[in-house]
């Protein structure tokens, strides 16, 4: 069976501006990690979004695994940011772009 995939929506909390460099750091290292794992599918930081910092698209076993991740990104935990969670179906050729 395929792993589903899910969208990790990172959205600035009111103390996001005061992020220390020992969050950044543990936050590249958990990213490295996912990666290391196969869960990370691509992330990236948005500009010019206001509220929102970025994004992970995760591939995972299932929604509670991906909340799980979520729920341990470094900037969810020291309080520095939220996230929504977004169901993401890939729309390609193989699937006829999800016609």
């Amino acid at each position: 069976m395929d792993k589903s995939m899910y969208m990790m929506m990172i959205v600035k909390g009111k103390t996001y501006n005061r992020i220390t460099k020992k969050v950044v750091e543990e936050h590249v290292a958990n990213i490295r990690k996912l990666d290391d794992e196969g869960k990370l599918e691509i992330c990236g930081v948005f500009k010019g979004y206001p509220g929102v910092a970025g994004m992970y698209i995760l591939k995972v076993e299932n929604r509670e695994e991906a909340k799980e991740i979520c729920d341990s990104e470094p900037l969810v935990v020291g309080g520095y940011a939220t996230y929504k969670l977004i169901d993401f179906f890939v729309a390609n050729r193989e699937n006829n772009y999800l016609f």
